[in-house]
């Protein structure tokens, strides 16, 4: 089949099959380059979708932990909270075992002193 193609050369002088040579070469060797190039551009697109997957994937984890990072935050206010409510409820305990040690010292001396007087 190769002759057919070749068919229209016949009777070219040989400055002119010479051009038409390089020109082919050309054409192959510009076919070659563009399936390199279309290659690489198909690589490039599949690395940036890869990419573009990473950083979706990768907001998709800072918006989770930008939620747990909430959550936690208020359960720390929660807590927070509570250690405070707790420590006043015990200094209002102390409060009152200070007061009725207060009282129960009172109460003893008074004792004491109604018994000398018994005593007397």
């Amino acid at each position: 089949m190769s002759w057919a193609v070749e068919e229209w050369k016949e009777g070219l002088s040989p400055r002119v099959l010479q051009k038409i040579h390089e020109l082919e070469s050309q054409v192959d060797k510009l076919k070659k380059e563009r399936q390199q190039r279309q290659f690489q551009l198909e690589s490039l697109e599949a690395a940036l979708q890869k990419q573009k997957q990473k950083v979706e994937n990768e907001k998709n984890e800072a918006a989770t932990l930008k939620r747990e990072n909430q959550s936690l935050m208020e359960l720390c206010d929660s807590l927070e909270k509570a250690k405070q409510k707790i420590s006043h409820d015990l200094q209002v305990k102390e409060s009152q075992v200070n007061i009725q040690s207060g009282q129960l010292n009172s109460n003893k001396k008074d004792i004491e002193r109604l018994e000398q007087e018994l005593k007397r």
